[in-house]
């Protein structure tokens, strides 16, 4: 499968269509290449076909802009397919989250929703035309014994005793099977293929498993259930797929993929393409493993604002527009890479930009007391909604003798460079007046519980004080019409990019972040943030993009998850 394969010789280097085509990635251009010979009678029909054993992670993002994107671009059709085949691990929640997840992507399947199990009978039918071609046959080995006859990728694998079976004995074996009369575990139907060949997926893989266990679809009424690798080519066969595509991880998957539709009598003849899956730093892609992060109370659920889930990315703020930005800039590409965690962030943080309104919010608060502005008076002043949005307008912030400002913009022992307030150093309060540290209050323990400062009353409507460079400007809320609120302030779920990277005996948990999360129920915030939604995003000044908890926030009570630190101060 070559990138290229589409290109035309007779194009002059640097035309348009030529650097068009060079931006366009391998998937884009063999599409365009069979549309153009007209494979598969000139239509496009793709599918995503997530297992419901899980909530989908932004890996799974990538795989549904992906699918569902290129039916778009090319007038064509994507299918949502459930590979509903292993019932020990499948649940309905798991269904209803993941449809939840595409729609909120910004994507519909339309009326073509599908499960592998509708297809059950058509694939056992599909089983038995192998049986009856001699290309399958019923095998008694034990799991174990499989393995042992399996071979190497070094050593050949050698043939089953069964593996001669009759047809008709075969056939009978695997309609019992079927009637339940075997215990679980005790034969399996195999494909007759190849045991020495250098594909290990080739060496008479099992097609069909005893498993007792109840379906969410079907109930009781199988006991014998199909492998994916069985399952998953026919049931595109069967809905008409035209391009299957699927992870690298199935590269070496497809000679089977292709042997099965070839000796099937499959109504169409998909083909399969693979590109290489998403990697994120700081992140866990396996969803066993994030099984694991929710089963082993290491996060508070599978929409834990720190999961790499989609319902986790929505609860901490992350927008649809934003995921799907994200993969566009990742592209598609045919090995693989670890993009870093700033390509997500940046994603965001550029969706928002444009878009949140501003607000001043003091998270770790420090009492200031302006000695010389007028005792039980309040001064209205004007703050721009978002500098980004000509059209967003303006609000009145309340200004009195009293505010909060961020403990952090304090300090006793300031170094040179040191631009915020500190005793005898002037700052600016964003909006307001320049203030200077007089006096510094503490506690029996020492530590600083109030600052004293005076103010430049000619100083407002940003004009600068004669004769002095203030260059610190630091947010603040007045003391008598700040709101309280909780506030989360969400780090990297692991401490270290690879948390896969674990030394022997080690787990992966063992690089989880003890600081993800830091929950602060003592904040401060300006009063027009009190009636705040839940479900809306803002920005902090200094301090990042906030979300108001879809779950947890009550009316007159926002929580805030704190959804991407600024890059730079604050605009």
């Amino acid at each position: 499968m070559s990138a290229d394969h589409s290109k035309h010789d007779d194009e002059p280097a640097g035309s348009p269509e030529k650097d068009a085509e060079e931006h366009r990635n391998f998937l884009e251009q063999i599409i365009e290449h069979d549309l153009a010979a007209g494979t598969h009678e000139g239509r496009v029909h793709t599918r995503f076909p997530p297992e419901p054993n899980g909530y989908l992670h932004i890996g799974h993002a990538k795989s549904i802009c992906l699918n569902f994107g290129l039916a778009e671009q090319f007038d064509g059709l994507c299918n949502l397919r459930f590979d509903d085949t292993n019932p020990t691990k499948e649940e309905l929640e798991y269904v209803e989250s993941i449809k939840a997840d595409i729609r909120w992507l910004g994507f519909d399947w339309g009326d073509r929703l599908y499960f592998t199990s509708d297809y059950f009978e058509e694939l056992y039918g599909f089983a038995r035309e192998l049986i009856e071609q001699g290309l399958a046959y019923v095998d008694d080995l034990s799991l174990e014994e499989m393995r042992e006859y399996r071979g190497s990728g070094a050593a050949p694998g050698r043939n089953s005793p069964h593996r001669d079976r009759a047809p008709e004995e075969s056939r009978e074996l695997f309609e019992r099977m079927r009637a339940g009369e075997f215990e679980d575990g005790a034969r399996v139907l195999r494909a007759k293929i190849d045991m020495a060949s250098p594909n290990m997926n080739m060496r008479d893989p099992v097609l069909y498993r005893i498993l007792r266990a109840h379906h969410h679809r079907t109930g009781d009424a199988w006991c014998i259930y199909p492998m994916y690798d069985f399952a998953h080519g026919q049931s595109d066969a069967i809905e008409g797929i035209t391009h299957s595509i699927c992870t690298l991880e199935f590269e070496n998957h497809r000679p089977l993929y292709d042997w099965f539709i070839d000796n099937i009598s499959v109504p169409s003849h998909p083909r399969q393409y693979e590109f290489a899956r998403l990697n994120l730093s700081y992140c866990v892609m396996s969803k066993r493993k994030l099984v694991e992060l929710v089963q082993g109370g290491h996060v508070s659920g599978w929409d834990d604002p720190r999961m790499i889930t989609l319902s986790g990315l929505r609860r901490r703020g992350y927008t649809p527009e934003s995921i799907r930005k994200f993969c566009e800039r990742v592209g598609v590409a045919r090995f693989y890479s670890t993009i870093e965690m700033s390509w997500l962030e940046d994603s965001i943080r550029a969706d928002l930009n444009p878009r949140a309104e501003r607000r001043m919010a003091v998270l770790r608060p420090l009492k200031v007391v302006i000695e010389n502005f007028p005792e039980g008076e309040t001064e209205e002043l004007e703050a721009i909604n978002n500098p980004e949005d000509p059209n967003a307008g303006t609000r009145k912030i309340p200004l009195t003798r009293e505010v909060w400002i961020e403990r952090d913009d304090f300090r006793e022992d300031a170094p040179r460079k040191y631009f915020r307030l500190a005793p005898g150093k002037e700052v600016r309060l964003r909006y307001a007046y320049c203030i200077t540290c007089t006096d510094v209050i503490k506690d029996a323990e020492g530590e600083v519980i109030e600052l004293r400062c005076t103010y430049d009353p000619a100083t407002g409507g940003g004009k600068k004080p004669e004769g002095r460079k203030v260059k610190g400007v630091i947010h603040w809320v007045s003391a008598a019409h700040a709101i309280g609120a909780k506030v989360r302030v969400y780090d990297h779920l692991f401490s270290v990019p690879d948390p896969n990277d674990v030394e022997e005996g080690g787990h992966f948990t063992d690089h989880l972040n003890p600081d993800s999360l830091e929950v602060l129920t003592d904040c401060r915030l300006e009063p027009s943030l009190a009636d705040t939604a839940p479900g809306c995003h803002v920005q902090f000044e200094r301090q990042g993009y906030f979300f108001t908890d879809p779950i947890d926030s009550q009316p007159g009570a926002p929580v805030f998850n704190r959804t991407v630190a600024l890059r730079s101060s604050w605009k």
